[in-house]
């Protein structure tokens, strides 16, 4: 086996689609969407045979927050779907030498790698851990769509049901999808919003016209809106792959909460995965168990169950890493 930077799409999509634990964020269309995104830069790497099959595939995301002098202070690597190798010691050998190459050659190009785990990689972490890649505890939730409707809004926190079915009959909230340019910019104005008054940094809307052109005509990708007296009150985008939605960003409007806009939208979602063949929604991140967050506490109410698979960290400059973090508590405390 030996390591390379690039793949040949056939043979990366057929080790994604085939492997369990391959996740949206481990395919070409997602490659290519990062590659689009200002201030992301995606790179591969990957272990493959002597036919140029891979046995272990990497993808950091290089995240610059700054360009020019403070590049190498802002500049952060972050695999959204952590590592993928085949499930046999072939496999675990390649991922070995995947990351002895990693660590070696990519020391100079980020502060810190991110492995965010989607799945229990409990198995793996002997290794991981073997190479300096840490391990942080972070929580999800994920809800069995593998099941009616009706059980899966049987599962939700009563209080909760007890007001979606109230908007359910009611009408108030109206579902719709962004399928154009023009609702996609104004799909996009709701989310910066949203996170403008939380004071929460949000991607370059470079990021979701490239997951709209290379995600959403493939059927992997829906930009929903919810809106009240044709108002858009609240939105998301989710992300599909084999039998898994992933809910990636959301936002709503302050001004319409009594609504319960969010609350319709995720149970749209919900019964539209389990009317449609899906098994699992992936709420997409709950933080870490020693902190409170108040976006944990809303996604406790749809009854999903709680997980830990963590993520996994290495720190390619600890004194740049200590400097960058100094520097960015002053930065947000004059913010």
């Amino acid at each position: 086996m030996y390591l390379v930077q690039s793949l040949a799409e056939d043979l990366w999509e057929d080790f994604v689609n085939n492997n369990p634990r391959g996740s949206i964020f481990h395919t070409p269309e997602m490659f290519r969407v990062f590659a689009q995104t200002r201030n992301h830069r995606p790179t591969l790497w990957a272990a493959v045979d002597n036919s140029g099959y891979p046995l272990a595939l990497l993808l950091p995301i290089q995240v610059t927050l700054m360009d020019g002098l403070l590049r190498q202070l802002t500049t952060r690597a972050v695999a959204y779907s952590s590592i993928l190798c085949a499930d046999n010691p072939e496999g675990k050998k390649a991922l070995e030498l995947l990351l002895q190459t990693y660590k070696r050659e990519a020391k100079g190009s980020a502060l810190f790698t991110e492995l965010r785990n989607l799945y229990d990689l409990s198995d793996l972490q002997p290794l991981l851990t073997q190479y300096g890649f840490l391990f942080e505890g972070h929580l999800n939730y994920l809800i069995n769509l593998n099941r009616p409707a009706e059980d899966v809004l049987q599962s939700i926190g009563q209080r909760t049901r007890k007001k979606i079915r109230k908007g359910l009959r009611d009408n108030f909230v109206q579902m719709s999808e962004a399928t154009t340019l023009t609702e996609l910019e104004h799909w996009y104005d709701i989310l910066q919003k949203t996170y403008s008054n939380a004071q929460v940094p949000l991607a370059d809307r470079s990021l979701f016209l490239a997951a709209f052109n290379e995600l959403y005509p493939k059927g992997m990708a829906k930009f929903l809106l919810a809106q009240v007296n044709s108002v858009t009150a609240a939105c998301s985008i989710e992300l599909l792959y084999k039998n898994v939605i992933y809910g990636w960003y959301g936002g709503s409007d302050r001004a319409y909460s009594d609504y319960l806009p969010n609350e319709m939208l995720i149970w749209h979602i919900l019964e539209w995965g389990a009317n449609n063949g899906y098994h699992i929604y992936d709420f997409g991140g709950a933080g870490k168990p020693d902190e409170e967050y108040g976006v944990r506490d809303f996604k406790a109410k749809f009854g999903g169950d709680l997980v830990n698979f963590g993520r996994n960290v290495y720190v390619h400059k600890p004194t740049l890493l200590k400097l960058s973090n100094q520097g960015y508590q002053v930065y947000r405390r004059f913010l």
